[in-house]
């Protein structure tokens, strides 16, 4: 979908439809009193004799007016002013997307730029709008033998009235573009099946998406590579499995050379059975989303590339798949991190922790400025948060209120969750230096406690986006693309 910027007096236009908005109140205000007083009246008349209401969501298609240049003009109801939110503003979009990509024009002329949105400024609503109408258009068919009909709907333009907004809409339209490509790619991968998208596969992808931007570095290390390092820990996830681990390294310097790099970290179980702690079968195959934390790290990259953001970044991909098998490891094992630490595994369901801890320490070699893991970490997230929120726990309060106002601002949030030294206690293990459970109470919490033993030496987050990271069951089942608009929205605000 092309999205661009138009000023103009909105009759004269030519359009294949014009979206106007119409808000709760007893008379007709903006563009829609503009248009009103261009075709003699006719979209009050409709409004008096019930055609179209003004509450939310409310639409009617209106055609061939008289003193309008639009073939079609969709009067949609936008509420009142004072109500409208970033969910009610969503709902706003989504209705008027839903309604284009099934009618017959090819391009659209879309004002709802215009509505007031609280807390929301000209490149704040523009950006919200153009992410949530891709959201509302993706589809994925890669393995259906009959493809989805193509929207007609190809072209969208966004109309303002006030030429002093004109490069705060540009710029809000061009960085939705390129979020929505970065979560796109995201829900793309996190879509494929897991015998498509294997470790392998994604380190395929990688120097494919390095090749397209020749801004991107790229690097894979093979499990031989790793156990040079001593990376025992995440070695031992892959142990079970013929497919073998692999560790991608992106950067990206689009800022100064003596700026320190942040760092990105996803977790890549592209499968996850459980292990010898096998997973109960129903629901199993969405453990293809496994690897959504690193889908996530793929696609904020793109988005990042995309803007061109003056930031300096690395982003590692912990990828490996957890079978059980002859090979596999066993709870009760001791393996060895690259840390040095040990870790007694009494639960190889565990597992993501122990692929990103020997990740976290990889990071470290690159002095970063700071480091934030995205991971479908636990379940219990999903029993703490639900599938709105995606939680957050880290040991710097700088890097944890910067990433809270992102999500914010990104309309995509998190939620803190404390990291007391209390909760260190529950991993405590008599054979080896740390156990890699801590019982059932506060998962959440003491999968970030194991995390944070390897994160000493520079500022750190962890964002569990186990419920947010996809939908669960029926015909929308599917990946999200979250968090790639908080962390982008993270990196923009470190770019200023």
């Amino acid at each position: 979908m092309e999205f661009s910027v138009k000023h103009g007096t909105l009759e004269t236009i030519k359009t294949g439809c014009l979206v106007v908005a119409v808000n709760e109140g007893k008379t007709l205000s903006g563009p829609a009193a503009e248009l009103d007083r261009a075709c003699g009246g006719q979209i009050a008349a409709a409004l008096k004799h019930g055609d179209i209401s003004s509450r939310a969501g409310h639409t009617l298609m209106l055609f061939g007016l008289p003193g309008i240049t639009a073939q079609r003009l969709l009067l949609v109801g936008a509420g009142k002013d004072e109500e409208r939110g970033d969910r009610a503003y969503r709902k706003l979009v989504q209705k008027v997307v839903t309604t284009l990509k099934d009618g017959g024009a090819t391009d659209a002329l879309i004002t709802l730029p215009a509505l007031t949105v609280k807390g929301r400024d000209a490149y704040a609503r523009t950006r919200l709008l153009v992410e949530t109408a891709r959201d509302a258009l993706y589809a994925f068919d890669q393995f259906k033998s009959k493809k989805a009909t193509a929207p007609r709907l190809k072209k969208c333009q966004l109309w303002i009235d006030d030429k002093a907004e004109a490069e705060a809409v540009e710029l809000g339209a061009r960085h939705g573009q390129a979020i929505s490509d970065g979560a796109e790619l995201t829900r793309n991968l996190g879509n494929l099946p897991g015998n498509v998208c294997t470790p392998t596969y994604l380190a395929k992808e990688a120097k494919a998406l390095a090749k397209q931007h020749k801004d991107i570095e790229i690097e894979v290390l093979d499990e031989k590579d790793m156990k040079a390092l001593g990376m025992g820990s995440l070695l031992s996830v892959s142990a079970g499995s013929a497919e073998p681990a692999k560790l991608i390294r992106f950067t990206y310097n689009g800022g100064k050379s003596k700026d320190k790099p942040h760092v990105l970290v996803g977790k890549g179980i592209t499968f996850d059975t459980g292990g010898i702690s096998l997973k109960p079968g129903a629901g199993m195959d969405e453990m293809k989303y496994d690897m959504c934390g690193a889908a996530t790290v793929f696609g904020v990259l793109k988005a990042v590339v995309g803007m061109q953001l003056p930031v300096n970044l690395v982003c590692l991909v912990a990828a490996a798949e957890n079978m059980p098998s002859g090979t596999a490891t066993k709870p009760g094992d001791i393996v060895t991190s690259m840390s040095g630490m040990t870790i007694e595994v009494l639960n190889t369901d565990a597992e993501g922790r122990l692929v990103l801890c020997d990740a976290l320490t990889y990071a470290e070699r690159f002095n970063p400025a700071s480091v934030v893991d995205i991971a479908t970490l636990t379940g219990a997230c999903v029993v703490a948060l639900g599938a709105h929120t995606t939680g957050l726990l880290g040991n710097n309060d700088e890097l944890l209120q910067q990433l809270l106002t992102a999500g914010q601002q990104a309309d995509d949030r998190a939620w803190q969750l404390p990291l007391f030294d209390e909760y260190q206690e529950q991993l405590d293990s008599p054979f080896a230096d740390i156990a890699n459970i801590g019982g059932p109470k506060a998962g959440t919490i003491t999968a970030a406690c194991f995390l944070s033993r390897f994160t000493k030496a520079y500022p750190w987050a962890h964002l569990d986006i186990a419920g947010t990271a996809w939908t669960s069951g029926g015909k929308d089942k599917g990946a999200t693309g979250r968090p790639v608009p908080l962390l982008t929205q993270y990196l923009i605000n470190q770019a200023r």
